[in-house]
């Protein structure tokens, strides 16, 4: 049976099974989810089901109805989709997705481990290290990196940063709150991956494969490998190239020619 679960600011506010053909969505207290809210339409969107099917539309609203970040008018409704509406968010849960599908993009676009080139993702987690630490310095450490060097005896002393100050870094991870990548391109559109690990490779070998590292100021992108020298993933449309690069809420990844929403969750 499929679901909507309803949410703001990342908390659930209620779910709704789907049992009926019809369900309205908006601010009048007339709507099967009802979102009391200024920027929502008094009768915003629609949702149709007919069989194992379920379509979305806007019922011309003020401010829009998006789907995983895009501005639709008609939508046929995926496993995973997130809606938003003014400020919340509703998500689409369809428990007749099969898991096999699930699996199907993990064995496509997640490398077990026993597939990859151990030096090269010793490479990529040093140079998330490197960027992690950066974000780590304290400002005037980072200061003294971006000029010359004084001699030894005016060097001063940089106040220790928190990590150096006794924190146990390895315990500020667990702390994260956990993110996720959701594929917005190609057959498996919609499909979501849950980053759990210190270290998740994605791609596909000899086309482009990358690696997202969880440390403690956040999750990074590193390059691993690709079939053509300096053809680099892409955040937001730009090259990562041969650095880690932080990755930020609703990101958009392109990686071996799929892309896929970052999501802080």
């Amino acid at each position: 049976m499929a679901r909507l679960i309803l949410s703001l600011d990342n908390q659930v506010l209620a779910e709704y099974n789907m049992t009926k053909e019809r369900y309205t969505i908006g601010r009048l207290p007339d709507n099967d989810v009802r979102i009391d809210n200024p920027a929502v339409s008094g009768h915003h969107s629609l949702i149709i089901n007919i069989l194992n099917d379920s379509f979305l539309e806007d019922l011309n609203s003020t401010n829009g109805t998006y789907v995983n970040g895009k501005l639709i008018k008609k939508h046929a409704l995926q496993h995973g989709d997130v809606i938003t509406i003014g400020h919340h968010q509703l998500r689409f849960s369809d428990q007749q997705t099969s898991e096999a599908d699930q699996d199907e993009f993990e064995k496509t676009m997640v490398i077990p481990a026993g597939q990859q080139n151990a030096d090269q993702l010793a490479r990529a987690e040093k140079a998330a290290d490197e960027a992690a630490a950066a974000v780590r310095l304290a400002p005037d450490e980072a200061a003294l990196q971006n000029e010359a060097q004084p001699p030894a005896a005016e060097v001063k002393t940089a106040p220790p940063s928190e990590t150096s100050a006794g924190i146990d870094a390895n315990a500020i991870p667990n702390a994260l709150p956990l993110a996720k990548l959701q594929v917005l391109s190609g057959t498996f559109a919609g499909r979501e991956l849950e980053l759990t690990k210190a270290l998740t490779t994605l791609g596909r070998p000899g086309v482009q494969v990358a690696a997202i590292t969880r440390r403690a100021e956040g999750y990074y992108i590193v390059h691993v490998e690709s079939g053509t020298e300096g053809d680099y993933p892409l955040v937001n449309g730009q090259s990562i190239g041969a650095q880690a690069r932080k990755l930020a809420d609703n990101d958009v990844v392109q990686l071996a020619g799929v892309k896929m929403g970052f999501f802080a969750t």
